[in-house]
């Protein structure tokens, strides 16, 4: 394997982490009376008004310091249910609104069971860096309670030394929010919001439609260059609805506003899709598995639609014989494209390669890793997925490549490796 300058620094799984979430419940009758939401809903607003401060008290004292802006939730929840039970509350008290919004909310630990697959781009912010430092946006899985996975965040600074330090996570998580009416199922593109009061790396990205229901899976993000010059951040992810896996796409030019974008065509059928950081020959890029086993290039006039690609690299080295995939977006070299690549070899152990392509036809290999780049060590092969390294996504800082890996599905670590170290193991 490659020589790397693994960091000290390891991410690992929290269930300390915690947002508040909507609890669903029924909103409609069974015909045998109200619903179990009406039944709740009711027996809140015939409480006397003392029974409200004293019962809403004891939840303010129990949950508002795990949370931010605790009664703000509450109350915001409380207008969504009273829109759906047409419950009029021009007279009501905030304290009885805020109770009857904590009914209609549960805690969730969005990194309880794992913290894995991370990917980092440049950050849009670069005001006040030295020469040869660099702001950057780390992107993670996190996975909690159902394996529901959800998109998390980190900011952090790299130096010219090759320092890697990330901003502390605020006391409190937030959830994005998105407008319309949350219990009315929501298809095809949406729009999230982060709260403006909200730090990047305290802000989760839940599943919101029905196609994401139980995870938004291994953001592959990338810093895209539009021809005119523009700049937008945009990633590749998986939406899993319990029973089907739908590609789909975030964009962002601020990491405020995020639209959520399913992909479409023959492609977005497959999971594992990374996207060129430009335009080459006039066409998008994108990186693909569409068999499960072997790597495509796909072209497109159109940035989320996506048809069948052309063949470019087959599992050829023992690491890699079981199936190849990407590890994120292409990287521009001046000797090509660096493609970070993930192989599974035997006992199902996955390992992280490197394949250099053409820098103007992308669909010739130049050259490839014949070993590991790095693969699980005796030290991190434990864990919720053992054996296994795996990126969505490096960047280049000078003359190395910044990688951070997820180790064994239960933790993220860092790792430099030098460009010139990593083409030498290609052949």
């Amino acid at each position: 394997m490659a020589k790397i300058e693994a960091l000290p620094l390891r991410l690992k799984a929290d269930p300390a982490r915690v947002v508040v979430r909507p609890f669903h419940l029924g909103w409609s009758s069974n015909g045998h009376g109200p619903s179990r939401a009406q039944r709740i809903a009711s027996a809140v607003l015939e409480m006397s008004e003392r029974d409200v401060v004293d019962q809403l008290a004891y939840v303010i004292i129990d949950f508002e310091a795990r949370h931010w802006q605790t009664r703000r939730i509450f109350m915001t929840r409380f207008e969504e249910v009273a829109r759906q039970l047409d419950i009029p509350h021009r007279e009501l008290s905030d304290a009885r609104c805020q109770l009857i919004g904590a009914y209609f909310c549960h805690e969730y630990s969005y990194a309880a069971a794992a913290l894995m697959n991370p990917s980092v781009v440049p950050h849009p912010d670069q005001s006040g860096m030295l020469p040869g430092s660099q702001r950057i946006v780390l992107s993670l899985r996190a996975v909690g309670e159902g394996h529901i996975s959800s998109i998390a965040f980190r900011e952090g600074v790299i130096t010219q030394d090759g320092e890697l330090t990330l901003a502390p996570e605020p006391p409190f998580a937030t959830a994005t929010d998105a407008l319309g009416d949350e219990e009315l199922e929501q298809q095809g593109a949406v729009t999230i919001f982060r709260h403006p009061d909200s730090t990047l790396s305290g802000t989760v990205i839940f599943p919101i439609t029905a196609a994401q229901a139980n995870g938004l899976e291994d953001l592959r993000l990338v810093r895209f260059t539009h021809e005119d010059g523009r700049q937008e951040w945009l990633g590749t992810y998986t939406a899993y609805n319990g029973r089907q896996i739908q590609s789909e796409m975030m964009r962002t030019s601020d990491f405020r506003t995020f639209d959520l974008c399913p992909l479409t065509g023959a492609a977005a059928r497959n999971k594992g899709m990374a996207l060129f950081p430009r335009k080459v020959n006039g066409k998008y890029m994108m990186i693909g598995r569409q068999d499960g086993e072997n790597l495509y290039l796909i072209q497109s006039d159109n940035l989320l639609d996506w048809g069948e690609g052309d063949l470019i690299l087959a599992p050829k080295y023992p690491w890699e014989l079981v199936q190849i995939g990407n590890c994120g977006a292409p990287i521009e070299l001046d000797e090509g494209w660096l493609l970070l690549t993930h192989g599974v070899g035997a006992m199902r152990k996955y390992a992280i390669g490197a394949v250099l392509l053409d820098k103007k036809d992308p669909t010739r290999v130049l050259c490839r890793s014949v070993e590991p780049i790095l693969a699980a060590s005796e030290d991190d092969r434990e864990g919720y997925v053992p054996n296994v390294v795996y990126t969505c996504g490096a960047t280049r800082i000078g003359d190395r490549i910044f990688m951070p890996y997820g180790v064994a599905d239960s933790s993220v670590a860092f790792a430099f490796v030098p460009i010139d170290t990593m083409l030498s193991m290609m052949g």
